[in-house]
């Protein structure tokens, strides 16, 4: 059975899930023809939904 020789660092393990990155929220156009985040508030009319 393998058996790791040294214990592997922190800096190592993590260079192993660099590809898990966060996708960003992209803006979404609101009725009004203004731009914001995905469910939030539209700051403009005070509407959330509708």
């Amino acid at each position: 059975m393998a058996v790791p020789k040294r214990r592997v660092s922190k800096t190592r393990s993590a260079k192993r899930r660099t590809h898990y990155k966060v996708i960003l929220a992209m803006p979404v156009k609101d009725s009004d023809g203004t731009w914001k985040m995905p469910h939030r508030i539209n700051k403009t009319t005070g509407e959330y939904k509708n």
